[in-house]
C-alpha cells in the first residue's frame, strides 16, 4: 500500500503505466471516495523542473466536463514522490472501448458521435487557454458513465502539453508513434536530423488518425508488418499521401500503397456521416501544415455536424436505408435535394409514409418540425416515377472473410489474436444478420402501409362510381321518358337526332363504369392476395430464431476467448489446461462456422427471396 496526507491505493490497482509515470485507483482515507492517482517515477525528475511543472500548471488552468480533473497535488509519504490525485473514470479509456472484440470494424454512430463532441469540446476548451496536447490518442481519452447511460469522454494525460497560441511554433518532440504528424515522427522515430519547427497542427493530425480509428477500429496508415516494425514505409506512407487520401496500407513485403479516399463499407458509420466526415479527415491528415486545416476550420467544420439533426428515411423499391443529416432550420426542400443525392429520387417523385399514414411534408416546413424518426421507425420513402427504382439492399461486405484461421498448433499469444478477431467477426456477422432482418421488416412493413393506402383509395373510388351510376340512372330515365313522349307525338313528326346518340352513349358510359368496377375489385383481390402473403411473412419472420442461435455461438465464443485472454498470461499450459485449450480452440472454429452458416444459409437466403417477391410485388 501506499498513500499521500489524504489518498490511499494499491500498486496492484494500476490503471495505466507510462515512461515517467504509473496511474492507480485510489480512495480518500476520509470519504472513501474513488480517485485516480498518478505517481510520478524516478526517471520524471530526470527532466527539467520547468517540465516537471508543466502538467501540474497545465491541469489547473483548465476546467471543463471533457478534461480529466484535477483535485490535489501531493506527495507519498517516505518517498516524497510528486502524486497528481484526478478524476477517476470507471469506464477506462476510448482504447479499451476499441479493443473490445464487439467494435472491431469501428463504434456504433451515436457512440461515435458521443466521442466527436466530447473530444471537440475538450479540445475547444484547450485552444481557448491556448494549450496544445501533443498526445491526442484513444489511451488518452478517458471514458466514464453518466447518470442517463451514456458515456462522457475526457481528454487525460498532459504530461506533454504545453501552452502554444495558433501562430507560435515548438521544436521538442512528444507523442505516440501511430498518432504522430510526420515532420514530428521523422525526428522523434526515425531520428532524422531536421530543424522543422511544429505548430498546433500536430494536435489536428493525432485527432484525425483518432477519429479514424474510432470510426473504423483500424489505423488509417499501416505498412506491411506493422507500424512498429516497419517505421521507415510508415513515414513513407504518412508523406506520400496523395491529397484527399484518408488511409494507406501495404499489404505485401515492398508492395504498392492502396490508398483510399473513403471510409471502408465494413464501418459502422452511415453513408450520411461519411459524407459529412470524410472531408474533415482528409483535411486535417494533410502533412504539409500550411495546407492543413486550422483549429477554427475544425471546430467549424465538426460543429457543422453535431448541430444537425437525423431524418431516417427507408426507400420502399430500392429497399436502402438512408440517414439524413440536416440543420434543424432547413425546410422540407432541402430534406428533399439531400434525399435525392442518397437515393436518386427526384424532389417531385418522393411520397413519404409514416406509421402507417400517408406523410405530406409542406415545401416551408422546417426539420425540427418533422415527425421523430428512428433506424427501425423510419419516413418510408416511395418513388412515384414511372420508370422502375433499381433494387440497391443492404450493401455489405462478407463477413467469411473476416474470420481468421485456426492453425493446429499451441500459441497461447496467437490463438488469444486469433480467438480476439473471430469473436469480432462474429459481432460483425450478427449486425449484418440483424440488419438484413430489419431490412425485411421495413419491405414488409411499408408494402402493407402502401397497400392500406391504395385500398383506401379504391373504395374512395368505388363511392364516386356508385354516384357517377346513380346519375347515369337518372339520366337514363329521363331519357327514357323523352323517348316515349316522343312516340306520343302524331305520326309525321320525328324524335331529334341527338336522342338516340344521347342513349348510345349512356349505354356506353353504363359499360365503362361496370367495366371500372370490375377492374377495382379484381386490384383490390390482388391486393388482398399481397396483404395475406405479407401476413404469412411476418409471422415467419417472428418465428425465425437465426438471430437468437447466432447470439447464442457469439456468447459461446465470447467465454472462450476469456479463456484465451487468462491463459495468454501464463508462461507455459501444463499438459490438462493444453488439452482443454486444444479442445477449446477446435469448438472455437466450431462455432465460428456456424455463425457464418446460420447468416448464409438463413439470414441471406431469406433476404435475397424477401427483395425478389418484394421487386415482383411493387411491379
Amino acid at each position: 500500500m501506499q498513500s499521500t496526507p489524504n489518498y490511499l491505493w494499491s500498486t496492484e490497482d494500476l490503471l495505466g503505466q507510462g515512461a515517467t509515470a504509473s496511474v492507480y485507483k485510489a480512495r480518500n482515507k476520509k470519504s472513501g471516495e474513488l480517485v485516480a492517482v498518478k505517481v510520478f517515477n524516478s526517471a520524471s525528475y530526470l527532466r527539467p523542473q520547468e517540465v516537471q511543472m508543466r502538467e501540474f500548471e497545465m491541469l489547473r488552468k483548465l476546467n471543463h466536463k471533457n478534461i480529466v480533473k484535477l483535485f490535489a497535488v501531493e506527495e507519498t509519504g517516505s518517498s516524497k514522490q510528486k502524486v497528481l490525485v484526478m478524476e477517476y473514470c470507471s469506464s477506462g479509456s476510448l482504447l479499451n472501448v476499441l479493443e473490445d472484440p464487439a467494435n472491431a470494424f469501428g463504434l456504433a454512430e451515436s457512440e461515435f458521435l458521443i466521442v466527436l463532441q466530447c473530444v471537440v469540446a475538450g479540445m475547444n476548451h484547450l485552444r481557448e487557454n491556448g494549450v496544445v496536447h501533443r498526445d491526442i490518442k484513444p489511451g488518452n481519452i478517458m471514458r466514464l458513465v453518466g447518470e442517463d447511460g451514456q458515456s462522457i469522454y475526457k481528454l487525460t494525460d498532459f504530461g506533454a502539453a504545453r501552452e502554444l497560441e495558433d501562430d507560435e511554433k515548438f521544436v521538442s518532440v512528444y507523442g505516440t508513434e501511430e498518432y504522430l504528424h510526420p515532420d514530428v515522427y521523422e525526428r522523434a522515430v526515425l531520428r532524422k536530423p531536421q530543424q522543422k519547427a511544429f505548430g498546433v497542427t500536430v494536435d489536428l493530425w493525432s485527432i484525425g488518425v483518432t477519429f479514424y480509428h474510432a470510426a473504423t477500429g483500424s489505423l488509417p496508415f499501416v505498412p506491411f508488418g506493422g507500424p512498429r516494425r516497419n517505421k521507415e514505409i510508415m513515414y513513407k506512407i504518412t508523406t506520400e499521401k496523395p491529397p484527399g487520401a484518408i488511409a494507406g496500407i501495404q499489404r505485401q513485403e515492398n508492395g504498392n500503397i492502396e490508398w483510399s479516399y473513403e471510409l471502408p463499407i465494413t464501418c459502422r458509420l452511415s453513408a450520411g456521416l461519411k459524407d459529412q466526415l470524410i472531408p474533415i479527415l482528409a483535411s486535417i491528415l494533410e502533412v504539409d501544415q500550411e495546407k492543413c486545416w486550422g483549429f477554427d476550420q475544425f471546430f467549424a467544420g465538426t460543429n457543422d455536424i453535431l448541430h444537425r439533426i437525423v431524418v431516417d428515411v427507408f426507400s420502399l423499391q430500392q429497399a436502402s436505408s438512408h440517414r439524413i443529416y440536416i440543420h434543424s432550420y432547413n425546410t422540407t426542400t432541402k430534406f428533399l435535394d439531400a434525399v435525392f443525392k442518397q437515393t436518386n429520387i427526384v424532389p417531385h417523385h418522393q411520397e413519404y409514409f409514416f406509421e402507417g399514414h400517408l406523410y405530406e411534408l409542406d415545401p416551408n416546413l422546417q426539420a425540427h418540425h418533422f415527425c421523430k424518426t428512428t433506424e427501425s421507425s423510419p419516413l418510408t420513402l416511395l418513388s412515384t416515377s414511372e420508370q422502375p427504382e433499381d433494387v440497391v439492399g443492404v450493401r455489405y461486405r462478407d463477413p467469411a472473410l473476416e474470420f481468421p484461421k485456426f492453425v493446429p498448433r499451441v500459441d497461447v499469444v496467437a490463438d488469444c489474436s486469433a480467438a480476439k478477431s473471430a469473436v469480432g467477426a462474429a459481432h460483425q456477422t450478427l449486425r449484418l444478420g440483424q440488419a438484413l432482418r430489419r431490412g425485411r421488416e421495413l419491405l414488409a412493413r411499408g408494402l402493407h402501409w402502401v397497400i392500406g393506402n391504395l385500398r383506401t383509395e379504391c373504395c374512395r373510388i368505388l363511392e364516386q362510381r356508385r354516384g357517377a351510376h346513380s346519375v347515369l340512372t337518372c339520366l337514363q330515365l329521363t331519357q327514357g321518358k323523352t323517348h316515349v313522349l316522343w312516340e306520343a307525338v302524331p305520326a309525321g313528326s320525328r324524335a331529334p337526332a341527338g336522342v338516340d346518340v344521347v342513349k348510345t352513349r349512356l349505354q356506353r358510359v353504363d359499360e365503362e363504369l361496370s367495366q371500372c368496377s370490375h377492374s377495382i375489385f379484381d386490384f383490390q383481390g390482388a391486393l388482398d392476395g399481397i396483404l395475406a402473403e405479407l401476413v404469412k411473412d411476418r409471422q415467419q419472420m417472428h418465428e425465425d430464431k437465426s438471430i437468437q442461435q447466432m447470439e447464442c455461438c457469439l456468447e459461446k465464443m465470447q467465454v472462450i476467448y476469456k479463456q484465451f485472454r487468462k491463459a495468454r498470461t501464463c508462461l507455459r499450459l501444463g499438459y490438462n489446461e493444453e488439452q482443454i485449450h486444444k479442445l477449446d480452440k477446435l469448438n472455437l472454429g466450431n462455432l465460428a462456422r456456424r455463425v457464418l452458416s446460420i447468416f448464409q444459409n438463413d439470414c441471406v437466403q431469406q433476404y435475397q427471396e424477401a427483395l425478389a417477391l418484394h421487386s415482383s410485388r411493387m411491379r
